[in-house]
């Protein structure tokens, strides 16, 4: 009786923490975030850094998650210090008034082979819009990897300079309304 007991107590247990929420941090020393913006006459590109941030994983989805960019890290990959100092600046991305920018994941479908659509909120310069992008999971001995590459419309933030949607004659000094980010993000 007692062994019957046991195991109906083990299963009942099993059942609820099978479906239980499990809430993963980021690593933002291994995370890379690689950023591209183009323009008419090329491209630039480069990286920022992951402040911090988490996700909760339930039934094979993203119920919820929250991830924090250091927006004063934004680096060109050629080292173009003088691109630097105006992606900081009010033209761009206003690093001095606006530190950080956040995404805040609301949900996702069921991750089927690895890929699922992602959706939440992402504010940058104190403006928030929806965001929607595919992901990729996959684990590894370090933790669970998801990598994404979202493409963000600025103009929607704010950031107006070079956009040939609010100026016009700018000829090849033209910057395209959208920039891509390329997430490499590992869970713990």
């Amino acid at each position: 009786m007692k062994n019957t007991l046991l195991l109906i107590a083990i299963l009942i247990f099993g059942s609820i923490t099978a479906g239980a929420q499990q809430k993963f941090t980021a690593d933002a020393a291994k995370t890379s975030l690689q950023w591209l913006g183009e323009k008419v006459a090329g491209q630039h590109t480069g990286t920022i850094n992951l402040k911090d941030g988490w996700l909760n994983w339930k039934d094979n989805k993203i119920t919820a998650g929250e991830f924090s960019i250091d927006m004063t890290t934004i680096k060109d990959s050629e080292g173009n210090e003088r691109l630097e100092g105006h992606l900081k600046s009010d033209d761009f991305f206003g690093v001095e008034k606006f530190p950080t920018a956040k995404i805040v994941i609301t949900g996702s479908d069921g991750f089927e082979k690895g890929t699922a659509t992602v959706r939440g909120n992402l504010t940058i310069k104190g403006v928030t819009n929806p965001v929607e992008f595919k992901a990729t999971s996959q684990k590894k001995d370090e933790g669970t990897w998801f990598y994404a590459n979202i493409v963000v419309d600025r103009t929607k933030y704010g950031i107006r300079y070079g956009s040939g949607s609010f100026f016009d004659n700018l000829g090849d000094k033209v910057i395209y309304d959208e920039f891509k980010l390329k997430v490499n993000l590992l869970l713990n």
